[in-house]
C-alpha cells in the first residue's frame, strides 16, 4: 500500500473495488460477517477501532476466516498500531497522520493508508515515500472534483476515498485514474448486523464487488 511495503504484498487498493468499513459492537459477529463479505467478493475488511470489541473482532477474523484480508481502521496512535498488528491486522488505515503515527505505521511491517484531505498532506506523504493514501472525509472534503483536480499535478498518488460514499456515488470515484478502491459501510448496515442477517450482507457485498469505474 506504500512504496516502502514489500513487493510481495499486494496493495489493498487492488483487492476489490470496495473496502467495507465495519463497526462491531459484538466480537461474536465478526466471523460470520467476514465470511459473508468474503463470499460476496469483498476480501479486504477494515474493522474500525471505534468499539471495545474491535481488537477481538480482528483477532477472530484473522484466525478463522483465512480468505479475508482483515485490517484496522481509525488507527490514531502508536498503541493502536502495535495492538492491531499483534491481533492479526494485515493493513492499517488512519483518518489522518502525524510524523509519529506515520513512523509507527511504516515500522509495523504491514501495508497502511494514512488519511489525507488536503494537497499539502498529499505532498508531504509523497516526500516521505508514501504513494497510497486514504482520502477522508471524501464527500465533505471535495469528493470526486477534488480528487480529479489532484490527478494532474500529483499523478503518483493513489487513493481510497472514504466518508459519505454510497452505492450510487461509488462508480464516479472508481472512474478516476487516481482511485484504486473506495471505502464504505453501506453493505454492512447496522440493522442487518444487529439481526445477524448475513445473507443480506452477502447480497449487498456482491452488489458492491461488481462495481467498476
Amino acid at each position: 500500500m506504500t512504496s516502502s511495503a514489500p513487493s510481495a504484498s499486494p496493495s489493498v487498493l487492488d483487492l476489490a473495488p470496495v473496502v467495507p468499513v465495519v463497526v462491531l459492537q459484538d466480537a461474536a459477529d465478526a466471523v460470520p460477517l467476514a465470511r459473508a463479505l468474503v463470499a460476496g467478493g469483498l476480501p479486504a475488511i477494515e474493522v474500525t477501532l471505534r468499539t471495545p470489541a474491535a481488537l477481538d473482532a480482528i483477532r477472530a477474523i484473522a484466525a478463522e476466516v483465512p480468505d479475508a484480508v482483515v485490517g484496522a481502521g481509525t488507527v490514531i496512535s502508536v498503541s493502536h498500531v502495535t495492538k492491531t498488528v499483534a491481533a492479526g491486522a494485515r493493513f492499517l488505515v488512519s483518518p489522518g497522520w502525524t510524523d509519529t503515527l506515520l513512523d509507527a505505521m511504516k515500522a509495523s511491517g504491514v501495508p497502511f493508508l494514512p488519511g489525507v484531505s488536503t494537497t499539502s498532506e498529499v505532498v508531504a506523504l509523497l516526500e516521505r515515500g508514501v504513494t497510497e493514501m486514504k482520502f477522508f472525509p471524501a464527500e465533505a472534503a471535495g469528493g470526486t472534483a477534488y480528487l480529479k483536480a489532484l490527478s494532474a499535478p500529483l499523478p503518483q498518488a493513489r487513493f481510497c476515498p472514504t466518508g459519505g460514499i454510497s452505492l450510487a456515488s461509488a462508480p464516479s470515484y472508481l472512474a478516476l485514474p487516481n482511485v484504486g478502491c473506495v471505502g464504505g459501510s453501506w453493505m454492512v448496515p447496522g440493522d442487518a448486523v444487529a439481526s445477524k442477517d448475513w445473507a443480506r450482507v452477502e447480497r449487498l457485498a456482491r452488489e458492491a464487488s461488481a462495481l467498476r469505474g
